[in-house]
């Protein structure tokens, strides 16, 4: 074990709240989902649901590991490379996407001869951050403009949300809002982000204006339901996200102090996407206010050492990538536990790291490992390049032995062969040798 944790660069306190969450979620995954295990006429054991759980946050931890052992600035260029790919994986997801757990919307795909589904939204996010990010920290002789960021920086942003907007309005509103807040902190001028701002809004009413126009396309199919959504926060009318907020709220006020204790919620087997969107809210019946309180201070805390490795990283790029990466997740927390308190209309977004999910945990592991590896010090950047170069030197010794080895064979093959004719003027092994 300890040589384990030796292993692990850059923040431990960062690692340390991760590892908390991610034990913890184990067991309201267990409990919550009792609803999905009763589904299509199920026994109603969720063994098999934990232990998926288990396999998913396993795979994500290893991708955390393998993740923060990469530079950070090698992202600059594979931002480049996967964006592209990004945009084909949403299309794809519009057109061919699967429905899940119950979900209303195909935000999924299918990974063929795999059979896991994959949501490429989550991937986006996280392409889409560091490409900024890269964007943002470039060294310029003049100030940046509006017109030559807007190719660069604005089109590739507004392809990726348009890609995502009609199956996912919550998330394309959360990455927006996020790309905007990084502009900023990255020194964007701040007429341009009111410009762009100003776009988004006008674009955003013109794509709900032709979706009345055209009701019946499948395109347009969830602009329904965001609408119902406020209409139905703001006005309380009957519809199935108040049942969900109703339900939620019981489970919260039945919670009390200190709970019902691990497992004995009752809310679980009526509130939809328990294990999941609504996971607090169980987390609170089972809890109490107690565990409530303090799953919301372990992502405050966790979004202190955001700050502290933000201001820390001794390049911008670096500081960029902490900002983009790392406070999404917690603001994407923040909403989640809104929504269970009625704060916030229904969104669908998750409880990062402990609602339950493959590609949301898994997408969530790899900017934790990109934010981790820029906390790395400069000692254990050191100790890196150290390493590998004496890789790299014991690789070259054994080339060159090799090397040598063959050499002193040809050599011999040489000689003998040059011994074995009379006339050694004519060897042409012999004409070597002699030059």
């Amino acid at each position: 074990m300890k040589e384990l944790i030796s292993n692990l660069k850059g923040d431990k306190v960062i690692w340390s709240f991760v590892a908390l969450l991610a034990l913890f979620s184990f067991m309201p995954v267990f409990s919550a989902s009792s609803n999905l295990a009763y589904m299509n006429h199920g026994t109603g054991n969720t063994i098999s649901f934990l232990f998926t759980h288990l396999a998913h946050i396993f795979m994500g931890f290893i991708i955390i590991y393998a993740v923060h052992k990469v530079p950070y600035h090698y992202f600059k260029g594979i931002s480049q490379v996967f964006l592209p790919i990004v945009w084909v994986l949403l299309a794809y997801t519009l057109i061919k996407g699967t429905v899940i757990a119950g979900a209303n919307a195909s935000r999924w795909i299918k990974v063929p001869f795999i059979g896991i589904t994959f949501q490429t939204s989550t991937f986006a996010f996280v392409v889409l951050m560091v490409f900024v990010a890269r964007f943002l920290s470039k060294k310029r002789e003049v100030p940046v403009t509006f017109k030559a960021s807007l190719l660069e920086l604005w089109v590739p942003v507004f392809i990726t949300l348009m890609l995502i907007l009609p199956a996912n309005f919550s998330t394309t509103a959360l990455i927006f809002s996020m790309v905007v807040m990084l502009a900023f902190v990255g020194k964007y001028p701040l007429r341009y982000i009111g410009f762009v701002i100003g776009t988004g809004i006008v674009f955003l009413m013109f794509f709900v204006l032709v979706s009345k126009a055209f009701p019946d396309s499948r395109f347009f199919s969830r602009v329904g339901t965001w609408t119902s959504r406020i209409e139905n926060f703001t006005t309380n009318k009957p519809d199935e996200d108040i049942y969900q907020i109703e339900q939620a709220k019981i489970a919260i006020a039945s919670g009390g102090l200190k709970g019902l204790g691990p497992g004995k919620s009752v809310q679980k087997n009526l509130l939809p996407q328990s294990s999941s969107d609504f996971i607090y809210a169980i987390i609170v019946e089972e809890y109490g206010l107690i565990g409530g309180l303090g799953v919301l201070s372990l992502y405050l805390l966790l979004f202190f050492r955001f700050i502290v490795a933000a201001h820390k990283a001794n390049t911008l790029f670096g500081k960029l990538l902490v900002v983009g990466l790392g406070f999404p997740m917690i603001f994407q927390a923040m909403i989640n536990m809104a929504v269970a308190v009625e704060l916030l209309p229904v969104t669908g977004q998750t409880l990062p790291l402990i609602s339950s999910g493959g590609s949301s945990i898994w997408m969530t592991c790899v900017s934790l490992g990109i934010i981790i590896s820029v906390t790395k010090k400069d000692e254990e950047v050191a100790q890196e390049i150290m390493e590998k170069e004496q890789r790299e030197e014991v690789l070259q010794r054994l080339i060159d032995k090799q090397l040598e080895e063959e050499n002193a064979l040809d050599a011999e093959i040489g000689m003998e062969h040059d011994y074995s004719i009379e006339d050694k003027s004519v060897n042409p092994m012999k004409a070597v040798y002699n030059k």
